[in-house]
């Protein structure tokens, strides 16, 4: 649907092109005579509204390129495609304001006719759209949450799993206890290891006091 509605902006960058050109110029009165129509008066004001239609055929062809400003750019012109419309209608044939001939009548009335055409097509176009990236943007949303949470509940789940179990950290550099296996503090490491020298030191003694209390006396000499 978006493409479509790149097409319908591509045609008013057309027509608002068009009637800006012819709004510009308006000092040319002899095109103006030619083509039936009545001129502006005074002439800056019909240059000014051309300018302005220029503007808008310049938004709407760079919205048909964006798609960021596809949606918004299409329902404003096509407002005021329609509104435009619907004003050449009422003033040319409620009104019969201005005064023109048949072939300048029914052009003008054509032109307001295709402008209300195109212009309400536009603008429901650009709802349709509009409520199309709404609805994908939510489900994409929701489809977010939705992995989120099945992220969350994975590894919940495995923390709770009774196979699961965090290894301890060994510091390499700490002693290990040979009765257990298990790393001992530095202190008590270092006391055990004063203890055993300490241990080891009192039974060399004994060992040495033992020797020599068994070994044989040399024989007296007077």
């Amino acid at each position: 649907m978006k493409p479509l509605l790149r097409v319908v902006l591509i045609i008013d960058a057309l027509l608002l092109l068009g009637f800006g050109l012819l709004f510009l110029l308006t000092p040319w009165a002899s095109l103006y005579n030619a083509l039936q129509l009545v001129q502006v008066q005074p002439a800056l004001v019909g240059q000014a509204f051309g300018v302005a239609l220029i503007g808008l055929a310049w938004l709407a062809f760079h919205a048909s390129i964006d798609g960021a400003l596809t949606a918004t750019a299409a329902k404003v012109v096509g407002h005021v495609n329609w509104l435009t419309g619907v004003l050449m209608l009422v003033w040319l044939l409620g009104l019969h304001t201005p005064s023109l001939t048949g072939f300048g009548q029914l052009v003008s009335v054509l032109a307001g006719v295709v402008l209300l055409v195109i212009g309400l097509g536009g603008v429901r176009l650009a709802g349709a759209v509009r409520r199309l990236e709404r609805t994908r943007l939510a489900d994409a949303a929701v489809a977010e949450r939705e992995r989120q949470a099945a992220k969350t509940r994975g590894a919940g789940e495995r923390d709770r799993s009774p196979g699961y179990r965090a290894e301890p950290v060994v510091d390499a550099t700490r002693p290990v206890s040979p009765a257990t296996g298990q790393p001992v503090e530095p202190s008590l490491a270092t006391g055990s290891t004063a203890s055993d020298t300490t241990t080891g030191g009192s039974a060399a003694t004994r060992d040495a006091t033992a020797e020599a209390a068994g070994s044989p006396r040399p024989p007296f000499h007077g």
